[in-house]
């Protein structure tokens, strides 16, 4: 069996999955929600569930319906602005949602996460009980970056990220994200319209970002460019992700019977899971430390814990127990990793054997900086 038709396999039987589906599809020709979509995609959504699979939804929208509901139109918005139309828009969007679900029976549950929200591992753990707590109700969580508390420096900026995250906080099975083109096409549609669908992607096709860019009408916050992103991240956790056309009557229905329909992303690579997963794609990185040659060797070719005697530079001010960043001596990020030693403690450390940390600190808790078993590989060699 192919990894394609393995891969497509997983979409027919999974149980749990990830429905993401942007501004850009959801907004009709006035700017404002277009309801059409709501419905189609709810009725799906209840057709999913009388063959037993449970579905979360991650629905972008409040800034575009707050924007019409606002009267400001498609100028450009201020993060305070932002925030304000978020604040108004939330509550049509759920109120859409929440009434396309209902002709089904189904409830929805709206649920508003940051950034912050999932960098730490306490809340990342909480979000992900209340989330099985949702499903095991029967319900159908709406989830949304909450834009009127998230700041720039630290907010997901498009939902395709964020519902890579919910994939690992309700332990779906497949990733299926919803937009207003076909799927990726063979080169930029904007410059070539008839350039042709690619049916299915591997992993590893990297060169694709070359003819991927940005949403490009001013509606929505991520592009072609964070979808596939999206995609290799999923793919990084074993899951099949498909990128369709929420416009299409029976889209989702098609891809969920293993029909070719969008876009495949076909996983290649081992899976991460849990804890791994969270410290490469959740975990904030508080700070990094950059190792030399032989440590960069060790970590990446012979998959060892990094000791202290490797590191050569210290940058920020985490704590024991903060995810932090492995660089290498160019600043290139190979890994990511809980350390055992707070910043203060290692740039005494640092550059020293083991054997020498308990005469340098009065104490020795652990012989490594990160160990192996808490280090995932995000660059060189993952």
């Amino acid at each position: 069996m192919t990894s394609t038709q393995k891969a497509r396999g997983k979409l027919v039987s999974a149980r749990r999955l990830v429905i993401k589906i942007g501004s850009r599809v959801l907004a009709d020709s006035r700017g404002g929600l277009d309801p059409a979509v709501f419905t189609e995609t709810a009725a799906a959504i209840a057709r999913l569930r009388e063959r037993g699979k449970l579905a979360a939804l991650v629905s972008s929208g409040a800034i575009l319906a707050g924007r019409s509901r606002l009267g400001l139109g498609t100028r450009s918005l201020n993060l305070p602005q932002k925030q304000a139309a978020a604040a108004v828009g939330q509550n049509d969007l759920m109120v859409m949602w929440d009434q396309s679900l209902a002709r089904h029976g189904l409830i929805a549950g709206q649920v508003l996460l940051t950034a912050e929200d999932l960098a730490h591992r306490t809340r990342f753990l909480n979000s992900k009980r209340t989330l099985e707590a949702l499903l095991e109700m029967g319900v159908t969580p709406v989830i949304n970056e909450n834009d009127t508390v998230a700041v720039e420096e630290i907010r997901y900026g498009d939902n395709d990220h964020l519902a890579t995250l919910v994939a690992e906080l309700m332990n779906a099975d497949a990733l299926i994200i919803l937009t207003d083109i076909d799927g990726l096409c063979e080169k930029d549609p904007a410059q070539e319209p008839e350039a042709p669908v690619l049916h299915v992607v591997k992993e590893h096709d990297l060169e694709l970002f070359a003819c991927a860019g940005p949403s490009s009408n001013g509606i929505g916050s991520g592009g072609m460019a964070a979808k596939i992103e999206a995609a290799r991240t999923a793919a990084r956790r074993g899951l099949p992700t498909v990128i369709a056309n929420a416009r299409k009557p029976g889209a989702l229905d098609r891809i969920m019977s293993g029909e070719e329909e969008g876009t495949l992303f076909v996983p290649e690579g081992p899976a991460l899971r849990g804890r791994r997963y969270w410290m490469a794609f959740a975990g904030g990185p508080r700070g990094a430390v950059s190792i030399d040659e032989g440590a960069k060797k060790a970590v990446l070719e012979r998959k060892k814990s990094l000791l202290p005697s490797g590191v050569i530079k210290v940058t920020g001010n985490f704590d024991k127990g903060d995810v932090v960043r492995v660089v290498d001596e160019k600043g290139e990020e190979l890994a990511r990793g809980l350390t055992q030693y707070g910043a203060a403690d290692l740039k005494k450390i640092m550059g020293r054997k083991s054997s020498e940390i308990e005469a340098l600190l009065g104490q020795k808790l652990y012989d490594e900086v990160i160990h192996r078993d808490y280090l995932v590989l995000t660059g060189q060699g993952k």
